[in-house]
This record gives C-alpha cells, structure tokens and sequence, in this order.
C-alpha cells in the first residue's frame, strides 16, 4: 500500500474527475473543491469495472437511496477505472442501472483510487471501496470491501445518516444500529460501565 493514501481525520485534496451525468445525459467534470463550495457532504463509491456483474446490482442499490442522500445534502459519485465513455455505453444496455441518475466518475489513470488506497496494481481497477467525505473537506468514513462481496446501500445510509447526526452533535455517539430518532449516547465519566443503563432510560 502506498503510504501517501488517506486516512480517517485526513483532509482530502482536491481531485477532479471527468463523468457521465445521465441527469443530462452528457458528460461533464466535478472537483471536491467545487462540492466544498456548495457546503455538500461527498460520497465516493469505488468499484472495479463496467459490464462487470456485482457492480450493476451494487450501483442498482445505491441508485435506491439517491434521492434520500440529495436530500441530506450528499453528492454522491460512483467511480471506476473505465472511461466516461464506458460509463455511458454501460447505462445504455443494462436494465439494472435504469434509476441511476448520480454521477459516474471516471478514473482512467487510477490517481484517485491510489489516492484512497484502493487501487489493485495488477488488475488496474479500483476495490470495492466507499468513502464519505464531510463538507469541509475531511474524511470521516472508511470502509474497502473484497470484490467479490457487494455492498449494502441501506447500511450506507445508516452511516451517512450518523455521520451528519454526529457534525451537529459532537459531544454524542450512536452505538450501534443506531437509526435516526434512536438514542445516543453521552460519553463522559458517569457512562463508563453504565452503557446498559443509559440505554435503557
């Protein structure tokens, strides 16, 4: 692994990225800066290649919660190592993307991959990996997955939905499976040992 990839805490530099916008059917450009700027939360979703065959229904199940990360001021781009030009042949003849609507970046060159640390040097493709980025620029969520074993685009929300809840909420935690309207948690002298009881109030 190179040691120059990101970590959790880090903040992210700027990246650009060429994309298909199937919103416009057209391709077009988008910068971390550029997100920045709108105070927008980001969303990487890195996987290995176009035609492929967990990707589609991983993009398929992300295309599902979309219009709810919009909602939460959430960019969200899936990214892979193919061109913008792929991408849009791709959308063109597989059913299972007919509901995306996100941006599809392309990283030919691999640059941001390695920049996340998932780029696979002997395949040339990116992992299975997802990245939230917060509106200031640093990473606050982290999470690579093997290749063959999709994602799970409802425990994605559920994590982007704890991470916003936590920016506005710094002195809590959400244990776990915490959902929106859950009770967190306040941590501090009198909860160590007392995480049942605190629960349970």
């Amino acid at each position: 692994m190179d040691n120059t990839q990101l970590r959790l805490w880090d903040n992210v530099p700027n990246f650009k990225l060429e994309t298909f916008d199937p919103n416009r059917n057209d391709f077009a450009e988008v910068t971390l800066d550029s997100i920045k700027k709108k105070k927008k939360w980001t969303l990487l979703f890195f996987y290995p290649a176009d035609f492929t065959f967990v990707c589609p229904t991983e993009l398929a199940d992300l295309a599902n919660i979309h219009k709810t990360l919009k909602e939460l001021g959430v960019e969200v781009i899936s990214v892979s190592t193919d061109t913008k030009h792929t991408h849009f042949g791709w959308l063109q003849t597989e059913q299972l993307l007919k509901n995306v609507k996100y941006l599809m970046g392309a990283d030919p060159t691999g640059n941001v991959s390695k920049m996340f640390g998932v780029y696979d040097e002997q395949k040339g493709q990116a992992f299975r990996g997802t990245f939230i980025i917060n509106p200031d620029g640093v990473l606050v969520g982290s999470e690579i997955n093997y290749n063959d074993v999709g994602r799970n685009a409802g425990e994605l929300l559920r994590k982007v939905r704890a991470n916003i809840y936590i920016a506005e909420h710094p002195n809590e935690a959400c244990p776990a499976k915490w959902e929106e309207g859950d009770k967190t948690l306040k941590p501090g002298a009198k909860l160590v040992g007392k995480v049942y009881e605190a629960l349970k109030k």
